[in-house]
């Protein structure tokens, strides 16, 4: 674990700028180390030490330090100093509008992905491997995770599990929002736990998925090949109009925003639309399923 060391202003007056110690992102995006050492490059290419550096950008060592590491997030000042510092090119200023906190519990690939699911116009996700984050259960999503390799330390499992709940907090906040979701059947037959938990995720799916604006349809096991096949996708529309995908596989996760790429996605996800069963008998079945148990 880094060791953060107490900040101490460097400068004189006004211009001195203090940063309280304890204020280190607890976990660093892939952004914050790019441009730290985006900084660092820069820095080092000016024939610059730390403390040289930090006395021209009116900041402690450490802070530099920590920013270079990707463990603290710079304010404007700090960019607005280093950028007069290290040659006024505007990249340092154009890299800082990219900046994005780490946040516990969500994989390093699937952040910016959840970030823009919350500001999202629509959403609609298709799944054929496990019920989809936004649709689990507590019990169903902490199996998922203490089935996850390599294992995860109790207080990892946690993080990861608190995150998965409160993405599920869009569901309910909003409420004009809507949210498509088409599963293959298979994936609510396979079994985890006993039957009382079996009984409380699909309970937990026909809640979250009750709402008029939640539209929630099942692709029979009986039902023919069809046009979605390459595997699990996402798809949503931003405030701009704008439509991005995002597919998942083993240990990495791919933005999509290629306008031909798109149209075929969404192509895809509306014809396997029309080979579901409707929202009403997908209700339905899930009502058979748990009726089962």
């Amino acid at each position: 674990m880094d060791i953060v060391e107490g900040e101490v202003a460097v400068g004189v007056g006004a211009s001195a700028h203090t940063v309280p110690e304890g204020e280190r992102e607890p976990h660093p995006s892939d952004s914050l180390r790019t441009f730290g050492a985006f900084v660092q490059a820069l820095r080092e290419h000016a024939g610059l030490s730390r403390a040289e550096f930090a006395a021209m950008v009116q900041y402690s060592k450490h802070t530099v330090e920590s920013v270079e590491l990707g463990r603290r997030m710079p304010d404007e000042a700090f960019v607005e100093r280093a950028e007069e510092a290290l040659g006024n090119t505007g990249a340092l200023r154009r890299a800082a509008r990219h900046l994005t906190r780490g946040e516990a519990g969500l994989a390093a690939w699937f952040r910016r992905w959840a970030r823009l699911e919350r500001e999202a116009v629509s959403l609609s996700t298709y799944e054929c491997r496990l019920v989809p984050g936004l649709l689990q259960s507590e019990e169903y999503a902490r199996a998922v995770f203490e089935g996850t390799i390599p294992l995860r330390t109790d207080e990892e499992l946690e993080e990861q599990l608190a995150a998965r709940m409160e993405r599920q907090a869009i569901l309910r906040e909003r409420p004009t929002v809507p949210f498509s979701f088409i599963v293959e059947e298979h994936v609510f037959r396979r079994r985890f736990g006993d039957a009382e938990a079996m009984r409380g995720l699909l309970d937990h799916v026909l809640e979250l998925t009750a709402p008029r604006n939640v539209t929630l349809q099942v692709v029979p096991v009986g039902a023919a090949l069809h046009a979605c096949l390459d595997g699990p996708v996402q798809v949503l529309e931003t405030l701009e109009g704008r439509r991005l995908g995002y597919s998942e596989g083993q240990q990495n996760g791919r933005l999509i925003s290629d306008p031909k790429e798109m149209s075929l996605l969404c192509q895809r996800y509306e014809t396997l639309r029309s080979q579901a069963l409707n929202p009403q008998e997908s209700r339905d079945l899930l009502e058979r399923l748990r009726g089962e148990l």
